[in-house]
């Protein structure tokens, strides 16, 4: 048993007009707050109503941020969690290609990466100049007539019709359409030949100078093809280190907003603890009714509850020691600002007892039987006391 309030010889149910919690006063709530025992003062309920709402505010724009600083970290969890997973293989997968990447990266070393891609392009420019002048080279510079030559089965077999004169215009395109990195090319260039091939036979003269021109590219594809292959895994170091950069900086703000959030949940708690002081102070005194209530509704807290309710007293009166399974509460010993605390907090306590019915009715019972016994045993004490005097 944690503690019996002494003017309670009936355990009767708490006042159902009690004060809530001082997070969520409402101005009429505050009962007996004011300058005088006509009640309330109207400019002071009007200032507490301001800074209540100023601290809800502030309140719901924390939680904002406390959802932002646990969706990263949830998310954070399940990235690293996923050994292989799509965020990683999205952080790389552009140089893969060999996609131009200053702006992905956005590192120091962007414009280098880009010039390095220029410089590739530029070679592999020569590799296709080479090609077209050659001797046999004339009939893919343009699209085939296929109505001209009355080649009616061409698109039936051909699928991406390709030639030299669509290349060099990908290449030479300002408006973003063009290529985006050199294998794209490679795999135009070797189109040409292959749909030549595929659609003439292989004792057809076209065939022929296909398949020679086709050896002829892969042999120059071959050399420039290392320095292709050490610009991919450059680009893929640089992506990797841009994307762990990214992470670092995001972690760096998530932890930096998580601090701020902690700084101010702090001012909020003790703007709070002065508003409840302030409303206490307020509050005119308790009448023997309302002690009597006070008693009653105390007496129907949990076992929890009432030891808060200790802490609440000790806060006022150092001198104030809960030693003993069972303690007695005097409230007339009370402070009016100690009463007025209880009677808060009692008010927030029911509401929350009665939203969360108790899941174990046969202890409950047991607790309120615990306190209607030691209740009895105090006001019999109380008797003995007063007939001896």
């Amino acid at each position: 048993m944690a503690a019996i309030p002494s003017l309670t010889p009936e355990n009767e149910p708490a006042e159902a007009n009690a004060l809530p919690p001082a997070k969520a006063f409402p101005a009429e709530a505050v009962d007996g707050a004011g300058d005088g025992p006509a009640g309330p003062a109207p400019i002071a309920v009007e200032k507490l109503r301001h800074q209540v709402d100023a601290i809800i505010s502030k309140v719901d724009e924390l939680e904002v941020k406390v959802n932002e600083v646990a969706q990263f970290y949830a998310n954070k969890k399940r990235s690293k969690g996923a050994k292989d997973g799509k965020d990683k293989k999205m952080a790389v997968s552009s140089c893969s290609n060999l996609i131009v990447c200053e702006s992905a990266l956005n590192v120091k070393d962007g414009s280098s990466c880009t010039k390095r891609m220029q410089e590739l392009m530029r070679q592999f420019g020569t590799i296709l100049r080479q090609i077209s002048q050659h001797k046999w080279a004339w009939p893919f510079m343009e699209p085939v007539d296929v109505e001209g030559l009355g080649l009616h089965d061409y698109y039936d077999i051909i699928k991406k019709p390709m030639d030299f004169s669509t290349i060099k215009n990908q290449m030479e395109a300002k408006d973003g359409t063009g290529y985006k990195n050199v294998r794209e090319i490679y795999a135009d260039v070797r189109l040409v030949f292959t749909n030549a091939m595929t659609y003439n036979d292989e004792k057809n003269d076209i065939h022929v100078m296909a398949k020679t021109l086709l050896d002829k590219f892969e042999e120059k594809w071959l050399q420039l093809l290392p320095k292709v292959i050490e610009e991919e895994r450059r680009q893929k170091e640089e992506e990797a280190q841009a994307h762990e950069n990214m992470q670092i900086a995001q972690e760096a703000a998530v932890s930096k907003m998580a601090k701020d959030m902690n700084n101010e949940l702090a001012v909020l708690n003790s703007q709070l603890d002065g508003l409840r002081e302030l409303v206490v102070q307020k509050c005119r005194k308790m009448s023997a009714e309302e002690k009597r209530r006070l008693g009653a509704g105390l007496s129907n807290l949990s076992a929890e509850d009432l030891s808060k309710v200790l802490e609440i007293i000790a806060q006022n009166n150092p001198s104030f020691r809960a030693t003993t399974e069972e303690v007695e509460i005097d409230l007339d010993a009370q402070s009016e600002t100690t009463l007025w605390k209880l009677k808060f907090f009692m008010k927030g306590a029911m509401e929350l007892q009665t939203k969360n019915s108790p899941s174990n009715a046969d202890e409950n019972l047991k607790r309120k039987k615990e306190i209607c016994d030691a209740l009895a045993k105090t006001a019999k004490r109380r008797s003995k006391l007063l007939s001896s005097a």
